[in-house]
């Protein structure tokens, strides 16, 4: 399947065989999550009559900007950034103390002087974009076999990589998009000095808290902005969004650009069913033990409460997500739509002799590979400290120090020359490290892993060597330096036998348990990797030989733009309204007296004479969205930000699987509902001024 005559047929096939269509495959309604580089403008101009020049498009993509764990865009020309409260959540936490907590009582820095450096923040513009496709499969053509060509690609695409950073000293990321079929060059500005600007209290933006989390109607004020510096200077900027003091009418045609995280709704069945029974099983049990044990931590005091509260959050929401999906993936109803597109797609391959030859087998090699991979699957998910913030540094400071060494091609992704700036910004940030809740963290973890994997297993020997989970997590935490920035820089700058001598039993345990880990890693490698990214791209190529590229490649956290209308729903026999009002949050309040998780937060109680309760807060619209899209800007024909993303409602949950129009809806924070908080409810004047261009 590597021989050269297969990549000679493929664009003659492609040419032969697009006129082939299918009710079940073609992008439906307004499905997709599309990269910049292949725009759905056929789509647009039928459905909606609209035609975005390439100037519309260079605009939105350079006004977006990717925030570590979410999406954000430029709002002003002096760095203005605007995301959701819930991306910086972290950030708050990180610049709080005991004795003051801005996740609670908010934040506004009224002049540049005030504002305050988020400790470990990035933010990467998308700037530029190169195929490179057709670079990565002629070099890994080469390979006789799936394992060799799998080597021969990563080793292509950290050249590629390398080559770019050199030259345009930007971050430069290769992507594979549609499971192998497409490799995209991607290229960001990076911004890491970070400050922050505003934030209203944690209960202004979680109003409702997990009842109201994916559910709508909605009254949350879930919107923050940071602003970027450049040479200790707020960073002038020629791409941002201009702001709509109105925001969007019923029906009106949006656009979200963002960076949606992770779907799945182009891989086979044999894939979705590994995730339905066993890796989806194995993180709600893990995760929902981590949670418990944060809840238990957090009832000790006050201050434990403010140290666990936002990973106890992002664990609810993820849990929520996670769960429905899952449901979702155990009705019969979505497995047997996912089976009927799998069938349709085998089918009209196999009534071709070409394509049958060429990519026939690709759906019986993915299950074969995902076979190989089960019996492992529960080792390689518990060989890991994941919970502990110090038990990762140990571990990443010890494969840094001995994967730089290597050739660049050679490394493990995460330590590629592309990577390492980022990677060190994280490594030696200054966020507070609080040792009693990485001992309980740690404690857990092993405790967990002693359960699951037995006391024979060699990562539960590595780590524990006959001792109580407790008395290892307890010594392990006590004596570690990592808290120390300066420690992990020296650690950084120095070899394996400088770790070897330091004397940090963390630093011990991570060089124990690292070639454990490698060769879990190793097995994946040659069991695994290879002949799920050949059959990957085997089915990718029979998909683009079908239907052509007009479906969207699987997200995978990088940018895209989905575009749909501001619209509501029925459910039953209730109608839903696209936007709901101030008016409808002091209501809730009220029905509910006032009590957590309804109350109002202080600011919006005391200000409530002030604000005029007919102006929007949400809103809802079909556009195409998933995790990842959280802080992403939704924008108008006139490329204006009329919103900003935060949520979906329940019936997405299944979106990672395929997309829902009937009753499926995003949500965003309302442009108009943000300046009336700006303006009537946090005195912040300055900040909405710059927002409409008035500073």
């Amino acid at each position: 399947m590597y021989k050269a005559k297969f990549f000679q047929r493929i664009f003659a096939l492609i040419l032969l065989f697009t006129f082939f269509t299918s009710s079940l495959m073609v992008a439906r309604a307004d499905e997709g999550m599309w990269i910049f580089g292949n725009p759905p403008l056929k789509q647009l101009k039928e459905k909606y009559n609209f035609s975005p020049d390439q100037q519309w498009l260079d605009h939105a993509r350079l006004s977006a900007v990717r925030f570590n764990n979410g999406s954000g865009a430029f709002v002003s020309a002096n760095g203005l950034a605007i995301t959701n409260h819930h991306i910086v959540r972290s950030t708050l936490a990180k610049l709080s103390t005991a004795e003051r907590n801005i996740l609670k009582t908010g934040f506004y820095a009224p002049t540049f002087a005030d504002e305050l450096k988020c400790p470990d923040l990035e933010l990467n513009v998308l700037v530029g974009m190169e195929n490179v496709t057709e670079k990565i499969g002629q070099v890994a053509k080469q390979a006789s076999d799936a394992k060799g060509a799998e080597e021969l690609r990563k080793a292509e695409i950290a050249k590629i990589e390398k080559e770019s950073l050199e030259k345009t000293k930007l971050k430069s990321t290769v992507i594979s998009l549609y499971e192998g079929g497409e490799y995209w060059l991607y290229q960001y500005k990076k911004y890491t000095d970070v400050r922050m600007v505003f934030a209203p209290e944690a209960q202004a933006a979680e109003f409702g808290g997990d009842f109201d989390n994916f559910t709508y109607p909605r009254y949350a004020l879930d919107f923050s902005f940071v602003r970027v510096y450049e040479n200790d200077k707020p960073a002038k900027i020629d791409h941002y969004y201009r702001w709509s003091t109105t925001g969007p009418k019923d029906n009106e045609l949006i656009f979200v650009i963002g960076n949606p995280g992770s779907t799945d709704r182009l891989r086979t069945i044999a894939q979705i069913k590994y995730q339905r029974d066993v890796s989806n099983p194995f993180a709600l049990k893990s995760l929902t033990r981590q949670r418990d044990k944060l809840v238990e931590y957090s009832a000790l005091g006050q201050e434990q409460e403010r140290r666990a509260s936002d990973t106890i959050s992002g664990l609810n929401n993820t849990l929520k997500r996670l769960n429905g999906q899952q449901e979702g993936l155990l009705t019969n109803k979505l497995m047997q739509q996912k089976i009927q597109e799998e069938q349709d797609l085998r089918e009209k391959v196999a009534a071709n002799p070409e394509l049958k030859q060429l990519y026939g087998s690709a759906w019986d090699e993915m299950a074969a590979a995902y076979e190989k991979l089960s019996p492992m699957s529960k080792r390689i998910f518990y060989s890991s400290l994941s919970n502990s913030q110090l038990a990762r540094l140990a571990l990443t400071i010890s494969q840094y120090v001995t994967e730089v060494k290597k050739p660049n091609g050679q490394r493990l992704p995460a330590f590629r020359d592309s990577n390492l700036e980022s990677l060190k910004y994280q490594l030696l940030s200054p966020a507070p490290i609080y040792p009693d809740l990485e001992e309980v963290l740690l404690a857990d973890r092993l405790q967990e892993i002693f359960e699951e994997l037995g006391q024979d297993d060699p990562f539960v020997k590595a780590t524990l060597n006959g001792r109580s989970p407790k008395d290892v997590a307890q010594q392990l935490i006590s004596q570690t330096k990592l808290s120390d920035v300066n420690f992990r820089k020296s650690l950084l700058e120095g070899d394996l036998a400088n770790l070897e001598k330091s004397g940090d039993p963390l630093l011990a345990l991570a060089l124990r348990i690292d070639p454990i880990i490698r060769e879990l890693d190793k097995f994946a490698r040659e069991n695994f990797d290879g002949a799920r990214v050949a059959a990957g791209e085997k089915v990718a190529k029979a998909r683009f030989a079908v239907y052509g590229r007009r479906i969207a490649p699987d997200a995978n956290f990088t940018l895209r733009f989905s575009y749909g209308v501001v619209k509501g729903h029925e459910v039953g026999t209730t109608l839903v309204p696209y936007k709901t009002t101030y008016g409808g949050l002091y209501d809730r309040a009220a029905s509910f007296d006032n009590k957590a998780p309804f109350d109002l937060a202080p600011k919006l109680q005391a200000n409530k004479s002030a604000v005029d309760l007919s102006v929007p807060m949400n809103f809802v619209y079909t556009a195409d969205t998933i995790g990842g899209n959280s802080g992403s800007p939704v924008i108008n024909q006139q490329g204006e930000i009329v919103g900003v993303n935060f949520d979906s409602n329940v019936h997405r949950f299944v979106s990672r699987y395929i997309y829902t129009e009937d009753r499926g809806r995003a949500m965003a924070v309302h442009s108009a509902g943000m300046l009336e908080a700006l303006r009537k409810v946090y005195n912040a004047q300055a900040l909405a001024d710059e927002l409409e261009g008035r500073k």
